[in-house]
């Protein structure tokens, strides 16, 4: 069966990088990498730093194991993805969309991928919170995930069972008076990126819209005393998820909700998505 395999590269986008190498083809030459894992391009002062994935799928050699050489991966994102980014970021500067940003960057590598191995995906974060993805099936469609946070308490607990029952299947976090979690959530979007904004849905409208709908609404609450959703539902991690994706799927047109992903703890997220 065939395999995916992903490559990240961190990479910032400076002035004097601009100038200096743009364009050159063999621009690794002149500027040696010195820090991949901190990020090349590095820093020089306040540039943009930016993540890019890309994920690519098909059957690995018999003798190496490969699917591709990570190698390869790193020269074809530095050779014509960090290029292409900054050449976009030169001349539209602030005014560039993330989803026309990686449009961009998705036909200079959909092109030059080595032949024994296939596209399929590719992301990127233009904040460590922030992400723009493209998979290669559907090019005409990007994703928008940005995360959120809000704190709330709950208790876990069914009426229908004894009290025995709910300290057996709930533990600690049956306590009576509730226990408290600091709530990570991803939403993401999907959709094709609208010609005159750029942008699959605009950032602050999407946003907004989250913080009414849910953070405002669940944020420093306790959920079974305080919400109406969740009087009779068990505010379990799953149940928020799904609550969440309810109060948000209408609102989001002419975007597509694709994701609700909901982290509890740092270990623990439920995840609600479509098909």
């Amino acid at each position: 069966m065939p395999v995916r395999l992903m490559r990240e590269i961190r990479f910032s986008i400076d002035r004097d990088w601009v100038r200096g190498a743009h364009g050159a083809s063999g621009f690794e030459g002149a500027l040696p990498v010195t820090n991949s894992w901190g990020g090349w391009p590095s820093a020089v002062g306040i540039a943009p730093y930016l993540v890019l994935r890309v994920t690519v799928s098909g059957m690995p050699d018999p003798v190496t194991g490969y699917l591709v050489n990570i190698q390869e991966l790193d020269t074809l994102l530095r050779r014509h993805a960090i290029p292409e980014a900054a050449q976009r970021l030169s001349e539209v500067g602030v005014r560039l969309t993330g989803e026309r940003l990686l449009a961009g960057v998705r036909e200079m590598v959909a092109a030059r991928v080595p032949s024994h191995c296939h596209l399929e995906r590719l992301q990127m974060w233009a904040t460590p919170y922030l992400s723009y993805a493209i998979e290669e099936k559907r090019p005409d469609m990007i994703e928008l995930t940005q995360c959120f946070e809000f704190s709330a308490s709950h208790r876990l607990h069914v009426p229908s069972l004894s009290a025995d029952e709910n300290r057996r299947v709930f533990g600690k976090c049956n306590n009576p008076n509730g226990h408290g979690h600091n709530y990570q959530i991803e939403i993401t979007v999907a959709g094709p990126v609208d010609p005159k904004t750029g942008a699959v849905m605009p950032l602050p409208a999407f946003e907004s819209l989250v913080k009414r709908e849910v953070v405002d609404r669940f944020d420093h609450k306790h959920l079974n005393t305080d919400t109406a959703e969740f009087a009779a539902l068990n505010p379990s991690v799953e149940n928020i998820a799904r609550v969440i994706w309810e109060l948000l799927e209408p609102q989001v047109s002419p975007a597509k909700l694709r994701r609700v992903r909901v982290w509890e703890t740092a270990k623990t997220y439920a995840e609600y998505a479509c098909a």
